[in-house]
């Protein structure tokens, strides 16, 4: 999901709200495994051998089953912390409740395509990248975009509060149609209400398969140029982003530990089996624009900083 979303104060606090009484509630001497080796104990997490994660619904991203994270984060990061010796314990809220509770410290990490940006590592760390989120677009049958001068004057749909929205009301002549979930987004689609759905490609993805009578595909559009950015500042949002997992700012250790496992998966070919698992294509998903590793670079990573990529 584009995790850069319009969140108010008010709903802010109020997710903090939420998260703090679900933390308050339970007891980590109960729920702290036994036998904890020092290695993983040094992690620092805030029970010594257990991951406390943060996560919302939004498969197959991130969904809770059986008190276990399924989805593509999901399975990242259950990978990671069985080589850390981290046992995971899912706490649901939220995208606002995720954020204010790894800022708060409430919890040790929040996952499910979070965009990395340079505002929110000020309150938060973040690892190196599980996957880059490409620019995707649901789109009927026959109809091909492939560029921004494509959706001129088109109806394009995404959700409230995403990050498209801003993209597409910069678009001469579209017209906006704003939903409160993908459904009403997919909906409108299949009806021929909107020409093209701006949402997360596995969301697209999985659409595909579970509605195919809306005979929608996916396609990625090329992103804006740097040109055309700096002209159209809200395009960037039409560009690739990177996600990252997210962390409280002095979970050090811990964000290094897990961003080493998040390089190894690259080397190893695990993140794209995983990608390929949940219907992504690894050319799209773990391959970095070229912005990416410098928008990171002296901000929250070495000047030197080269982001992890398949086919190095």
């Amino acid at each position: 999901m584009p995790m850069i979303r319009v969140r108010s104060l008010a709903v802010a606090l109020s997710a903090m709200l939420m998260i703090s009484t679900v933390a308050a509630c339970s007891s980590d001497s109960d729920d702290a495994p036994k036998n904890v080796s020092a290695k993983t104990a040094a992690l620092g997490t805030l029970t010594p051998g257990v991951i406390k994660v943060a996560v919302q619904p939004y498969a197959p991203y991130t969904t809770v089953q059986g008190g276990r994270i399924v989805g593509l984060d999901g399975d990242i990061l259950t990978y990671v912390a069985k080589k850390l010796g981290l046992q995971i314990k899912p706490q649901t809220t939220d995208f606002a409740g995720m954020l204010a509770g790894v800022q708060s410290r409430r919890v040790d990490i929040t996952i499910g395509g979070v965009a990395w940006s340079a505002d929110r590592q000020k309150q938060g760390l973040f690892t190196d990248p599980p996957y880059y989120s490409p620019p995707a677009m649901a789109v009927r049958s026959g109809k091909t975009y492939k560029t921004v001068n494509d959706l001129k004057g088109l109806s394009l749909g995404t959700v409230e509060g995403y990050v498209w929205v801003k993209s597409i009301q910069a678009v001469p002549g579209a017209k906006l149609h704003a939903y409160p979930d993908a459904t009403g987004v997919f909906d409108d689609l299949g009806a021929g209400r909107v020409d093209v759905g701006f949402l997360d490609p596995l969301i697209i993805i999985a659409a595909q398969k579970q509605r195919p009578e809306l005979k929608i595909k996916t396609e990625y559009l090329t992103p804006p140029t740097a040109a055309e950015v700096k002209a159209k500042p809200a395009y960037e949002y039409f560009q690739p982003y990177q996600t990252g997992f997210y962390l409280p700012k002095k979970a050090t250790k811990l964000e290094k530990a897990i961003s080493a496992q998040i390089d190894a998966m690259y080397t190893n070919g695990e993140m794209a089996k995983l990608v390929k698992k949940y219907g992504g294509d690894p050319e799209q998903f773990l391959k970095p624009a070229a912005d990416v590793a410098t928008s990171r670079r002296g901000v929250d990573r070495p000047s030197d900083w080269t982001p992890p990529s398949i086919g190095q």
